[in-house]
């Protein structure tokens, strides 16, 4: 992790596919204790001063060194799982219907099969899962095949099923009362959304 922010030797599309990574990890589940262990000696300083990313990734870090990995993990559960309706959706059709499996869910389906992808039968959360979403980036900026994964690809993907309702599920999140890791956790991740769409509307 401490890579996407700190090694030089790491070029932009390396880095912005680990973070990617990083989030889809930490929205899936609770953190594992091998990633919550290298978050906590993850280096915080940007290698370029005034980083746009250094300081939201530095207070992630910082509450991850502060907080438990038993605490982190009850907090996952208090926001996203339990039985029932939870805490907090991270399903992209609460955000934009209102309902889940509604018309953002088919068209998700729809542009998934056209870049060849489909769910993997061992996920039980539907497509428009936050953390899915972040592995279909991921993928379509580290992948091997270059008529999926580039930016023409990633641009219209992020314009159409990311960018619109993830800043409106990080707000969910860091209003919560219970939410104090995935509270920074979501400034993060609302911080790099900001530099990927600064990104991507350079490319007009």
């Amino acid at each position: 992790m401490q890579a996407q922010l700190t090694a030089a030797s790491l070029d932009e599309e390396t880095a912005r596919a680990e973070v990617y990574g990083l989030l889809a990890a930490l929205l899936y589940a609770a953190p594992t204790s091998d990633l919550y262990d290298r978050l906590r000696v993850a280096v915080t300083e940007a290698p370029a001063a005034g980083a746009l990313l250094e300081s939201p990734w530095g207070e992630l870090i910082a509450v991850a060194r502060e907080q438990s990995l038993a605490d982190t993990r009850r907090e996952y559960d208090a926001l996203f799982g339990g039985v029932g309706k939870p805490e907090v959706y991270l399903f992209g059709s609460h955000y934009l219907s209102g309902f889940l499996n509604e018309k953002p869910l088919a068209a998700l389906r729809t542009d998934l099969a056209d870049l060849g992808l489909a769910r993997d039968g061992d996920m039980s959360e539907t497509e428009d899962h936050a953390a899915y979403l972040c592995e279909v980036m991921r993928y379509l900026i580290a992948g091997d095949d270059v008529e999926v994964a580039n930016l023409t690809r990633q641009r219209a993907f992020f314009t159409r099923h990311v960018q619109p309702w993830f800043f409106m599920m990080c707000e969910a999140v860091m209003l919560h009362p219970k939410a104090r890791f995935y509270r920074t956790l979501c400034g993060f991740t609302q911080a790099f959304i900001n530099v990927e769409t600064q990104g991507f509307d350079m490319l007009d």
